[in-house]
């Protein structure tokens, strides 16, 4: 057999369920928390630690036992990769922001400019999570940063973001597109202008410290191959690479 051909062997057992071996490793995945109904089923017996990017950039430089970490944004992984804590990093998918308000929608915002009025009660994420500093970049995109006046509530992920307003604790919140459609009986979208959305892309990398990085890499794969993009869409994700017009 072939040092080539070994080695695709190799990796393939490494696959989570490949040939149905059960000394496989299954790796553990620290990812963003908009990815908690995609990822486990690309590899379902994978283990998963879902939080804020944030959180879980600090933990692996804690030395948590991570393999891959996948982040909502590239800035995290990129300095973890700068201090030699991951490989560098690859983009695997792309998202939205959408502003939501809850079902019932009492307080009657049809758009972001109705987030101006006094009395609004706005919850967003924290500043050094993804989703919280994209949230701040649209809000300048629009010359609407006066609206963080009426922020009630600072959350520490995306969901906790989506479970405020879909609980109608807050009168609406800022999102991912494919976590608004996670609760979709409970919550309304309502699009952003084109010219206000921020450059959203997740990247992940694999852990330097890791003790299993054929499995690592393996994961990764899985989730840049044609199955797992399809998986991506499939829950509302954007494709890792725009297409050529």
């Amino acid at each position: 057999m072939t040092v080539v051909a070994a080695a695709l062997v190799v990796s393939g057992l490494l696959v989570s369920g490949a040939a149905g071996q059960s000394t496989t490793y299954h790796p553990t995945i620290y990812a963003a928390a908009s990815v908690t109904d995609a990822f486990p089923t690309i590899a379902p017996r994978a283990k998963f630690s879902f939080a804020g990017s944030n959180t879980l950039a600090a933990q692996i430089r804690q030395g948590a036992p991570a393999d891959v970490f996948a982040s909502a944004n590239r800035r995290l992984p990129q300095g973890l990769y700068h201090d030699h804590l991951c490989s560098k990093p690859v983009v695997f998918t792309r998202n939205a922001l959408v502003l939501i308000v809850p079902a019932s929608n009492p307080a009657h915002i049809h758009g972001v400019y109705d987030l101006r009025r006094s009395g609004i009660k706005l919850v967003i994420a924290a500043q050094n999570v993804p989703v919280g500093a994209y949230t701040r970049q649209v809000l300048k995109n629009l010359h609407l940063s006066s609206v963080l006046e009426n922020v009630v509530s600072e959350e520490s992920d995306v969901r906790e973001v989506l479970a405020k307003v879909a609980l109608a604790e807050a009168d609406a919140g800022f999102v991912y597109s494919t976590d608004s459609r996670t609760v979709a009986g409970k919550v309304k979208a309502i699009r952003l202008p084109a010219r206000a959305q921020p450059n959203v892309q997740y990247a992940m990398c694999v852990v330097s410290a890791s003790g299993h990085k054929a499995a690592a890499h393996a994961f990764a794969k899985r989730v840049l191959s044609a199955r797992g993009q399809r998986i991506l869409r499939r829950y509302g994700f954007l494709p890792r690479v725009e297409p050529k017009p």
